[in-house]
């Protein structure tokens, strides 16, 4: 009784948008992540998009960065939209809304946004997408990328254990988790 007590309790745990990040597992999945350079390019080239371009999405790319990160350490609170409280897709919600970006309130709607790029082209202001509960159908997490730096993701989220947080795509339960990045700007 006490054992399916315990896996109930962790089933509703997992539903959240976060979860905590131990997780026991038999099978692995893991990726091989290149590193994009930034697109800065100095003179505009024939058929690509200008350089003043580039330089203002970047720029946008970094703002929106900048306004996430204000968030880091605000405790998880499910529904969350503020520095009292914030979950994963209200952090983002938040942090586009800010810089005039509208994206849907709930993590398995914004996964229908931008379009799919595939993880080793994955850059700075890209979504990334998990699924976090063993049993779940549907798409339930999502954090943004703010750096990569030698092969290794890392991105902002509200986890429910830990918060507003700052996570590397090399981790465990994240890589395990992970499903899908998309591109926003």
């Amino acid at each position: 009784m006490y054992r399916k007590a315990s896996i109930i309790f962790l089933l509703v745990l997992l539903g959240s948008c976060g979860t905590s990040k131990k997780r026991t597992t038999t099978k692995s999945k893991t990726y091989k992540v290149s590193v994009a350079p930034d697109p800065k390019p100095t003179t505009p080239i024939p058929n690509k998009v200008p350089a003043k371009k580039v330089a203002k999405e970047n720029s946008k790319v970094d703002a929106i960065i900048n306004t996430a990160l204000t968030f880091s350490g605000v405790r998880y609170k499910f529904g969350g939209t503020t520095k009292k409280g914030m979950d994963c897709s209200g952090l983002l919600y938040v942090s586009f809304a800010a810089h005039d970006i509208t994206l849907p309130r709930v993590s398995y709607n914004m996964a229908n946004e931008g379009r799919r790029v595939k993880i080793k082209d994955v850059v700075k202001g890209d979504l990334l997408f998990f699924k976090t509960s063993k049993k779940g159908k549907r798409i339930n997490h999502v954090g943004m990328v703010v750096s990569i730096d030698n092969d290794e993701i890392k991105f902002i989220h509200a986890s429910s254990s830990r918060g507003v947080t700052v996570s590397s795509l090399r981790e465990g339960f994240w890589n395990y988790a992970f499903v899908k990045a998309t591109r926003i700007l």
